[in-house]
């Protein structure tokens, strides 16, 4: 029998600057003369004008807003980096759980995407925490998060390692420009977790991960940021929501049955689900495909848009604050990145100790 390992502590952190719906109408008019032509616009939309199939039927609803249903959304400021979301992130954890970073033995970080982009992360971040031991960047894209944990319960499990402190962070501010309407469903955050034992049957229980290499709809370009400076900008294919929502429902069911079937669980003995809410129609889109009620997940979508990576982290982090989720319930997280991967862990909860709640004075 494997050792119980899972998550012990974790914690969300995000930028200083909140940006509404009325920023971009005040700044932007002239882009809403023609916004249905618009790149947010045309990735979030039908691949026809009728339905193919659950993920444009979710859809549907939405396509009267501009915003396709995002609210709010966090940016970075000038004196602000994935780096420094980070450490506050990976500072909170180490707080919640009671630790010092001399008691971390390894580090691992997914950064989507890192300050120095050939290097990650990493190092940077265990120089500025003093962390003596290993770190190492993993990258799934923007579904690092189950490939993060699913590393980190292994090592541990091994006996190699004691205590895990994974890192995630995005931060899409820098890789899109303010006036493309895609920056406009995206977030800066950043979230932090330690892996270690937890008490018998806890724990990390079975994961499946996928390749999603055929949704190569994802590419960088170079440019010159107003200073004259080379920075990377994201582009998006002009099939890319043709692919995102003809394959969502493949990866997602994939990935959460064949978690379970590695965990010996049944989907319906599922207590709770955190799902990679990269739209604010994805939670309910998931849940008719899987076939679960509703009340069993959370879509906090809404309050801090798409944050690549995080989404998973921040759901679990207030699904947990929120008692949503109690110990030893059993909980599956799914993510997913295009040209990364899918993947789904299930585990069932422990004690877990929260950072402090950054976006407190947003009703939730």
């Amino acid at each position: 029998m494997n050792e119980p390992v899972g998550i012990r502590a974790m914690a969300v952190s995000f930028p200083s600057i909140r940006r509404t719906n009325d920023y971009y109408r005040q700044r932007y008019p002239e882009l809403f003369e023609k916004i249905e032509e618009q790149s947010l616009a045309r990735f979030l939309s039908p691949s026809n004008s009728v339905p193919r199939n659950v993920f444009e039927e979710e859809m549907q609803p939405y396509l009267s807003d501009p915003f396709r249903g995002t609210i709010n959304r966090w940016v970075l400021s000038p004196d602000e980096s994935s780096l420094t979301l980070e450490y506050q992130a990976a500072c909170d954890v180490l707080a919640a759980s009671q630790i010092t970073i001399d008691e971390i033995d390894l580090m691992l970080v997914a950064s989507v995407w890192p300050e120095q982009i050939i290097l990650g992360n990493a190092t940077f971040l265990a120089n500025r925490l003093g962390l003596k031991g290993a770190a190492w960047n993993i990258n799934g894209g923007t579904g690092s998060t189950p490939i993060a944990l699913q590393t980190a319960s292994a090592l541990v499990q091994s006996g190699q390692y004691n205590q895990v402190l994974v890192v995630v962070s995005c931060t899409y501010a820098h890789f899109f420009d303010e006036a493309d309407t895609m920056s406009w469903f995206t977030s800066d955050a950043a979230g932090a977790f330690l892996v270690s034992s937890l008490e018998p049957s806890q724990g990390v229980l079975g994961t499946k991960v996928i390749h999603t290499g055929i949704m190569d709809v994802v590419s960088a370009r170079p440019v010159n940021n107003s200073h004259g400076n080379p920075q990377v900008h994201i582009q998006i294919s002009n099939d890319a929501n043709k692919l995102a929502n003809t394959l969502a429902e493949e990866f997602l069911k994939t990935c959460c049955k064949g978690a379970c079937e590695v965990a010996g669980v049944r989907l319906d003995q599922i207590d709770f689900f955190i799902f990679h809410t990269l739209s604010a129609w994805f939670a309910n889109f998931a849940a008719r495909v899987l076939d679960i009620n509703p009340e069993q997940t959370i879509n906090l979508y809404p309050h801090y848009g798409n944050c690549g990576p995080v989404l998973t982290v921040a759901n679990l982090y207030y699904a947990a604050q929120l008692e949503k989720i109690k110990e030893n319930d059993l909980v599956l997280i799914y993510g997913m990145g295009g040209a990364g991967v899918a993947a789904a862990n299930v585990m069932r909860w422990g004690k877990v100790a929260l950072g402090t709640n950054p976006l407190a004075d947003i009703k939730i």
